[in-house]
């Protein structure tokens, strides 16, 4: 019996990493990603105010679907896909962000927002080491 439950255990462990190692990787939805942002201004600046936020996540709204809509036309082409040409196109979404935080922003806030809590906010890539 006890033989039994282990071998169903590590059979159970085996199946779970094998799904994992197949690249078990969801793009979050554009909700998901509003909020987390939500979340991380909510804690970093001093006590928003609800129109404020309601602002920011508008914009942000707005600029996670327009990226997404911008990822699916440069991909519906087939084939392999012009990396410059997204990130150009990204940047250029991202430039249009920015400007509409500017308004919302302070200075001060605008700088934290630049230096501190957009980096944070990026997808973080494995790191492999040298020479792999």
């Amino acid at each position: 019996m006890k033989k039994q439950i282990f071998l169903s255990l590590v059979l159970a462990i085996f199946s779970i990493s094998i799904t994992n190692a197949q690249g078990g990787f969801q793009r979050r939805t554009v909700e998901e990603r509003v909020a987390k942002v939500h979340a991380v201004l909510d804690s970093a600046f001093e006590k928003p105010a609800a129109s404020f936020l309601t602002a920011v996540d508008t914009v942000f709204t707005n600029y996670y679907k327009a990226q997404d809509a911008k990822r699916e036309e440069l991909m519906a082409g087939g084939g392999q896909v012009d990396r410059d040409a997204m990130r150009a196109a990204f940047q250029e979404l991202t430039d249009k962000r920015d400007e509409k935080l500017k308004a919302l922003f302070s200075e001060s806030q605008m700088k934290k927002w630049k230096d501190e809590i957009e980096p944070s906010l990026r997808p973080q890539r494995g790191t492999r080491p040298p020479g792999q």
